[in-house]
């Protein structure tokens, strides 16, 4: 289908992009990679009068590395995330799972704050996020201000940022922890059956550390801190794993649609949180 008219606005700095927001309010959105957005638009599920696309705002680009912490400019595109040696090495987590987003064309046009901000409940980068640990920086007319991601998704779509706000970037700390990001989906290109990303540091042969969070198994990102807990102590032997996988799947609340019913969601995402476990581990 063809989206309803719009306006199309491409400021060259974030005031631009705000001043048209404070504007038009309800009837403006920004456009980052255009993934979600525009599929939305052309199938009239989303009106859009005014368009605010931020391709042109060089301050919202970019991966700078200063001593152990991290920063992504919202506007980076998950193919620069795969290519950057340097973040590699500091948090090669990222790139694992950014190789598993849809495929190369989506790639080089998404963009890592499109892909945590539209609170898409299949995003893989949300549940990374969290994971991480990580903060997003959000700008609106009021000032700016830090979310932690593990407090910014609220339901499926829904998130801390206002309307008039604007993600500028996402920063967390480099980490030397075994990492893994597995996926289950029915084709090259589709959202998640079932994702989890899984961080273990450990001492001698027991885990020190651990953070476990998934992807689509319900409304918004989950992070369990009762797998994390049932981890932790452990030399990450079949029965603690076991273990944590149980109570990871406490925190999930899959619905059934086309990629399966409930209890096929809940039997693979035991399989894939299993595994991501078990990966980290092993390079922990």
């Amino acid at each position: 289908m063809i989206p309803a008219a719009f306006e199309y606005h491409r400021p060259s700095d974030i005031a631009g992009a705000l001043s048209v927001l404070a504007e038009h309010g309800d009837e403006a959105r920004v456009l980052a990679g255009g993934h979600s957005l525009i599929p939305m638009m052309k199938l009239r599920m989303a009106d859009v009068p005014h368009l605010i696309d931020l391709q042109d705002i060089a301050d919202l680009k970019g991966i700078t590395i200063e001593g152990d912490t991290i920063t992504l400019g919202a506007m980076t595109t998950q193919h620069e995330l795969i290519t950057d040696d340097a973040l590699f090495t500091a948090c090669p987590i990222i790139r694992e799972a950014a190789l598993q987003i849809a495929d190369p064309q989506v790639r080089y046009m998404g963009t890592i704050g499109g892909n945590v901000a539209n609170g898409d409940p299949g995003n893989d980068m949300p549940g990374l996020m969290q994971c991480l640990d990580a903060s997003f920086t959000l700008v609106g007319a009021d000032g700016t201000r830090s979310v932690p991601a593990r407090d910014f998704y609220e339901s499926a779509y829904m998130t801390e940022r206002d309307d008039e706000e604007i993600l500028t970037q996402i920063t967390f700390s480099a980490t030397g922890a075994g990492y893994a990001y597995e996926k289950q989906k029915r084709k090259i290109g589709d959202y998640a059956t079932a994702a989890c990303a899984a961080l273990i540091t450990k001492d001698g042969d027991k885990v020190t550390s651990a953070a476990i969070a998934m992807t689509n198994l319900s409304d918004v990102p989950v992070l369990s801190e009762a797998a994390a807990t049932a981890l932790v102590g452990t030399s990450c032997d079949a029965a603690a794993v076991k273990a944590a996988v149980a109570a990871a799947l406490e925190d999930i609340d899959p619905t059934e649609d086309n990629r399966g019913p409930v209890a096929f969601k809940m039997h693979v995402a035991g399989i894939i949180i299993s595994r991501a476990i078990t990966r980290a581990w092993s390079r922990a």
